[in-house]
């Protein structure tokens, strides 16, 4: 009897992810006799959720909020893209030894650059500063952006601009994240990327910036993929700005962890038909 490998995203919440669709397509393209599946863990009992991934031998993980941080102490060894970002949302269980990685940086960043080309000299506004928005400033700076970040808790801007900053050995300017501010910084941006919860099915309505903040010269990216049309990009669209909605990212970190897993090339195209898929039989 063949034996069947399991991968698995952990997160709370996991309702209404597109990942089991994209990877189990993925496998079956390939002949790959491995499952994905998505499971709620809270945060209380992430340890615990480790100490049984380590004993039945699952194969490779996904992390998502709120877990992108709090797991790095949890994991035997981290990769060169989990230690400079400081988050993890990719393990690789290595014979028994977990390995975390960080794909959403250079997810985003490839998403982004696929619509709008280079980032490098671009003036770049990064709403956020959690485990997914560390890891896109890291690879937005490294891509040589001129970066800007924002962030409810001013003390967290300002490390996370630090820590790129003494990394990378480039400028990264922390402001606060009020409307006044927001709208004056806007005035200048070429980008805007949306790297917070804000605007998730659960918050649907909400939006950080609004129409008459923005410039029709301006792309607009947001990391939010439920839905995939937030109040942010309807308000880009009102300003006549570019968008780029969050199925890009999703699918692109999504084959990144995918090589890790399996050494092997994703089939792209069909994982993003299955998300899509996906996307229309929830709205029936």
């Amino acid at each position: 009897m063949c034996t069947v490998k399991l991968f698995m995203l952990i997160g709370d919440p996991v309702d209404g992810t597109l990942s089991p669709a994209m990877f189990n397509a993925a496998f079956k393209e390939l002949g790959l006799n491995y499952v994905y599946v998505a499971t709620t863990v809270p945060k209380r009992f992430l340890a615990d959720a480790i100490n049984g991934i380590r004993t039945i031998g699952i194969a490779g993980l996904n992390i998502t909020i709120p877990h992108k941080i709090p797991i790095m102490r949890l994991l035997d060894g981290l990769d060169a893209s989990a230690l400079a970002t400081g988050a993890v949302n990719t393990v690789e269980n290595q014979r028994g030894k977990l390995v975390g990685f960080n794909t959403d940086g250079d997810g985003a960043l490839k998403a982004l650059e696929e619509k709008i080309g280079k980032i490098k000299g671009k003036r770049v506004l990064l709403l956020g500063a959690g485990g997914a928005a560390r890891a896109i400033a890291f690879s937005i700076a490294r891509a040589g952006a001129n970066l800007t970040i924002a962030n409810r808790t001013t003390a967290r801007t300002r490390t996370l601009a630090s820590e790129i900053e003494r990394k990378l050995k480039v400028n990264v300017k922390p402001i606060q994240m009020n409307r006044t501010l927001l709208k004056k910084t806007l005035e200048k941006m070429d980008v805007l990327i949306n790297a917070t919860s804000v605007g998730m099915s659960q918050k649907g309505n909400q939006t950080l910036v609004t129409s008459e903040m923005m410039h029709p010269e301006m792309v607009v990216h947001d990391i939010v993929y439920k839905p995939l049309k937030t109040s942010l990009l309807r308000e880009a669209q009102r300003a006549g700005a570019e968008t780029v909605d969050g199925l890009g990212m999703l699918l692109q970190q999504a084959a990144l962890a995918f090589k890790i897993w399996t050494n092997r090339q994703p089939p792209i195209k069909v994982m993003a038909a299955a998300a899509k898929n996906e996307l229309r039989r929830r709205k029936k």
